[in-house]
């Protein structure tokens, strides 16, 4: 064994040297993570928040031998989901399934408690607001604001947290689906039947910003509309859908039959509903991604200091369903585009943005039923309920009980409102006798599984979870005084074609959620989770405050 003898000089050197080093690199360290803090947080440079209108949770895996690899596939494959994602209010409607899944609450708590509801006896649009202006559209679409909203979004807290660096859009068909995602200070646009063009109101501004005209301008519905549906790939190829023409399929327009190919010429809207058609086609997706696609790079999304988020809900998917019902061709070929749309938005944003820059999750705003003539024609307990009928013979029975004509004002939302006027004309004691005879009444029906008094919920003890989910759902000034609950199967005040939702069933709220991206863990999990989680787990990825009224929970496991 040998060794080197050092002096002491030579010793000193060598310490300081080391020493020198290590307080070098320490400095280093020090001057990235002083920079780092002085930057903010380590977040995504866009947030896209994708909902897909009446998707149901299995259509991820009932159609996915049509999918491609770089659509819901590559989400599935290469982020993280959450396969057992439940909606917890009722109804399971399009605004409170957009609301929730952007303020993590609930109707009981944000206040919009269906697309439509009575207030005071009058009949209220979750998104109306007669103090503003159209622009870009008419007056009947354009009409509209997010002030019905009682909570913030994940937008709002995002802009507010960034002291309104961040930019906030909400961009659907569906003016509801565009404007309460986008919450009190984002911007929102959403599709005009009338002009063919995406509209806003004067709540955003004075006037349409040029990308938006620009975009207009272009006239790509004209084009859209001239190209008919067909299926994209063979017909013997759809082995998930019934035969091409069913009895459980409306039709449009003047088509003889629900068919393909669909031509535009039979179906195309007239007057102010001209463009109305687009909603129902798969070229309704497309001018929705492309519009999404026109915002990002109008707007340079993701390129500013501070994150911004983007909310996209495709509503084809939607109309299409209360058309033709999950089992049509139609809904199946829906999909399949809809997954070629979803490749191309996610391939723009890997070129805009960058890959592994961008967060997006996927989620719905609710499922749909099974026709019921479907279900019966498979010996499946199942049946359409009439609102109207029920609500006439209702009233006939109550006008016996208490002399009163026309008591039950509407039933809506499976909920038992009464007239204002006649309520006027009941003393205290005969006011507290109504929802029991109500009650009474409904439960001898054949189609109705419970009745429950919404004024005194906490009397009634129903199975779990369909109390808690209609106490989530009731907000007394825009919610009926008698909450009536079906059979499984059945569902209520629809054609017997095609398709609705709104009950507490399971293919109504069982809801696919996906995660992919910037800050996502990839993997999967069966554990029970709620479509209120969302804006919670979106919030921690931020590093952002919750929604205020937010009730939801992190999913941890999808986070890195």
């Amino acid at each position: 064994m040998s060794y080197v003898r050092r002096s002491g000089s030579e010793l000193s050197f060598l310490f300081l040297s080391v020493y020198m080093k290590r307080f070098f690199l320490l400095g280093l360290f020090l001057f990235v993570v002083s920079g780092a803090w002085a930057q903010g947080p380590a977040r995504p440079k866009l947030v896209v928040g994708i909902v897909v209108d009446q998707m149901r949770w299995d259509y991820l895996y009932r159609y996915e031998a049509h999918f491609g690899q770089e659509g819901f596939r590559r989400l599935m494959r290469d982020g993280f989901r959450c396969e057992q994602t439940m909606i917890n209010y009722l109804p399971s409607f399009t605004a409170p399934g957009h609301t929730c899944i952007y303020t993590g609450s609930i109707p009981a708590i944000h206040g919009i408690v269906s697309n439509e509801w009575f207030e005071q006896g009058k009949e209220r649009y979750c998104t109306g607001d007669s103090s503003v202006l159209p622009l870009g559209g008419s007056m009947v679409g354009g009409q509209m604001s997010p002030r019905n909203l009682l909570t913030t979004t994940v937008g709002d807290e995002l802009r507010l947290a960034t002291n309104f660096r961040s930019r906030v859009f909400g961009i659907s068909l569906k003016d509801r689906s565009s404007i309460l995602p986008a919450g009190h200070t984002g911007q929102a646009y959403w599709f005009d039947d009338s002009t063919g063009n995406f509209s806003s109101s004067t709540y955003y501004g004075n006037a349409l910003p040029e990308w938006v005209r620009q975009f207009n301008a272009q006239r790509y519905p004209d084009t859209l509309l001239a190209q008919d549906w067909n299926l994209r790939d063979a017909p013997d190829s759809y082995p998930q859908s019934t035969a091409d023409n069913t009895r459980y399929e409306g039709r449009f327009g003047k088509e003889a039959a629900p068919v393909f190919p669909h031509r535009a010429q039979y179906f195309e809207g007239q007057g102010a509903h001209k463009y109305n058609t687009l909603r129902k086609l798969p070229a309704g997706n497309r001018l929705t991604v492309d519009m999404a696609e026109a915002c990002i790079r109008a707007n340079r999304l993701g390129q500013g200091s501070q994150p911004d988020m983007l909310c996209v809900s495709f509503s084809a998917t939607d109309y299409a369903g209360h058309q033709y019902g999950p089992n049509a061709l139609e809904v199946e070929d829906m999909y399949i585009r809809l997954d070629d749309e979803l490749a191309r938005f996610l391939q723009f944003l890997d070129r805009q943005i960058g890959k592994g820059n961008y967060t997006v999750f996927l989620t719905a705003d609710h499922g749909g039923a099974h026709n019921s003539l479907f279900l019966e024609d498979h010996k499946i307990p199942a049946g359409n309920a009439s609102e109207l009928q029920i609500r006439k013979a209702l009233n006939a029975y109550l006008k016996e009980k208490t002399g009163k004509e026309n008591l039950v004002q509407s039933l809506y939302n499976y909920q038992v409102f009464y007239s204002p006027e006649v309520l006027k004309t009941f003393d205290e004691t005969a006011r507290r006798q109504l929802n029991p005879l109500v009650i009474a009444w409904l439960q001898q029906r054949p189609e109705v599984a419970y009745a429950l008094d919404l004024e005194q919920n906490n009397q009634t003890r129903l199975p779990e979870p369909i109390q808690t989910m209609i106490l989530n759902g009731y907000y007394a000034p825009r919610s009926g005084s008698v909450q009536m609950v079906l059979k499984p199967g059945w569902y209520a005040g629809y054609a017997p074609t095609g398709t609705t939702h709104g009950t507490w069933n399971p293919y109504d709220t069982h809801i696919p959620l996906l995660w992919y991206g910037w800050g996502i863990q990839p993997g999967f999990s069966y554990r029970k989770m709620y479509m209120t989680d969302i804006a919670a787990t979106v919030s921690a990825l931020l590093r952002i405050q919750m929604p205020n009224g937010c009730i939801g929970s992190v999913i941890r496991e999808a986070l890195k």
